[in-house]
């Protein structure tokens, strides 16, 4: 319970941050994708399930203050944690280098993604302007927030593990 709650919690300040405080510090007009970094990370740490369900609240707050048609950004983010979930086994607290690329592609394939339901299919096919203007400094700009923003979940997630063993400690006695 104690983990739904922190994650609950989480999520809604990445969200409120990624949709105010990063909305005023834009550059070009473009600001970090932090619910990527999280669905990304916990994907990572926790495995497909924790992804796939981190990613449907997640999609599940774009799609109600944002989104056109409820459920496409639910769906994007489920797979998206779905399928960083699938690296657990390679994953690594100390090594950053995984989670970088992780969380880099998962916010380009994002944005591929968002280009083609979109644009592409209202036959818009300026997609050298749309990944020049859009997708790269989205990527540069998350890429910068995830260094600091992936060791502060990387805590979180190693405070709740650290929580979750001593309770199952205790109830093994």
């Amino acid at each position: 319970m104690r983990r739904k709650i922190v994650l609950f919690i989480i999520i809604a300040i990445c969200f409120l941050l990624q949709t105010t405080v990063f909305r005023a510090l834009t550059f070009a007009n473009i600001g970090p994708n932090l619910l990527i970094i999280v669905v990304s990370s916990f994907g990572l740490m926790r495995g497909k399930k924790e992804g796939l369900w981190v990613g449907f609240f997640c999609g599940l707050l774009i799609d109600i203050f944002f989104g056109f048609y409820l459920g496409g950004y639910a769906l994007l983010y489920m797979y998206i944690g779905y399928i960083n979930g699938l690296f657990k086994k390679r994953f690594y607290p100390d090594d950053i280098k995984l989670p970088m690329i992780l969380i880099g592609s998962s916010d380009i394939v994002n944005n591929l993604m968002i280009y083609i339901v979109m644009f592409f299919m209202r036959s818009r096919f300026s997609f050298w302007y749309y990944f020049t203007s859009v997708i790269l400094p989205e990527f540069v700009y998350t890429m910068v927030i995830t260094i600091f923003l992936y060791f502060i979940l990387l805590k979180i997630n190693q405070k709740l593990e650290e929580h979750e063993k001593r309770r199952a400690i205790k109830f093994e006695l």
